[in-house]
């Protein structure tokens, strides 16, 4: 597939359409630190099957969208407590999503988002009313979770992990940095598929991406939501989480659901920080009831206001 772009203001967002024309409409939101191309294609394949018009894109400060100028001394967990302007808001994150469905056509879409996908689509269905027609989560936190609250969803263990890893400068030290990171996140029962993990890996390192490269994900996880939290969610919520993710508690999808008016827990078994390439047939099932079930044909409005 290639890439495609849109314009948000000034910012040039990069997108992708991955087929199923004539199904339901479902946007990929995928975490920090990762571009689209960590989205398994396998998955995709799946969810394509299963009767969605699957499309995916790249953050601002990810993949091959623009990235914001580099601050000094950035850290993911810091920026959480920064004071002072930062590089942008949660509502402006989350619009470049929006800013997607319109290039596509899309007056409305059903969001899938992984980790801080989860959240920014959340912030997406919270910010910009019509928009999503549902949405479902995979291993994230809920919206305007405090800072302090966040940080009590972290398990730290796999911080330090990934901090104190060490690989060479140069393409194939870059390439096993974002294999290694991507490894840490799964689970024993589930372990990385080291092939798909390789060749998204390698797509990032000819766009340029460092995987470690803290200041852009300091600038992602910084911004701040202003917004209301899953309680004033108007569209059903599906959420995923591994009971042996290392890096967020289970408590964090237990709040989001206990939260949401209209929601559903699915706790997986032996299930990591990734999305396990055995059970993605079903995940895809489950998606496809949430939507079958929730889904309404009432026509939408393109957004107007965020928070």
């Amino acid at each position: 597939m290639s890439t495609s772009y849109t314009m948000n203001g000034d910012l040039r967002i990069a997108y992708e359409d991955h087929g199923g024309h004539g199904g339901d409409p479902l946007l990929l939101v995928m975490g920090t630190a990762f571009s689209r191309f960590w989205w398994p294609p396998k998955f995709i394949a799946t969810l394509v099957e299963a009767g969605f018009h699957v499309a995916s894109y790249d953050h601002r400060d990810a993949g091959e969208s623009d990235r914001w100028p580099d601050q000094p001394k950035a850290n993911p967990i810091a920026s959480q407590f920064r004071k002072g302007k930062l590089a942008y808001t949660a509502a402006e994150q989350a619009s470049d999503g929006v800013a997607v469905l319109n290039a596509l056509g899309w007056d409305g879409a059903h969001l899938f988002g992984h980790s801080m996908g989860g959240l920014v689509a959340q912030h997406i269905a919270l910010g910009f009313p019509g928009v999503a027609r549902t949405v479902t989560t995979s291993a994230a936190v809920p919206a305007a979770a405090s800072r302090l609250g966040l940080l009590r969803y972290v398990r730290p263990g796999v911080l330090v992990k990934l901090s104190r890893a060490k690989y060479p400068r140069g393409p194939e030290g870059d390439v096993a940095a974002a294999i290694g990171y991507a490894r840490m996140l799964a689970a024993p029962d589930y372990p990385l598929d080291e092939e798909y993990a390789r060749e998204a890996a390698e797509r990032d390192r000819a766009c340029g991406i460092d995987p470690r490269d803290t200041q852009a994900q300091a600038r992602q996880t910084g911004a701040r939501w202003s917004g209301p939290g899953p309680e004033a969610l108007t569209v059903p919520l599906l959420s995923f989480h591994g009971d042996a993710d290392p890096l967020l508690r289970l408590s964090a999808a237990r709040d989001l659901t206990a939260a949401a008016p209209d929601s559903r827990l699915i706790v997986v078994p032996g299930v990591g920080h990734t999305l396990p390439g055995p059970l993605f047939a079903d995940y895809v099932a489950e998606v496809r009831r949430h939507v079958d079930r929730w889904a309404t044909s009432a026509p939408r409005l393109r957004f107007s206001r965020a928070y």
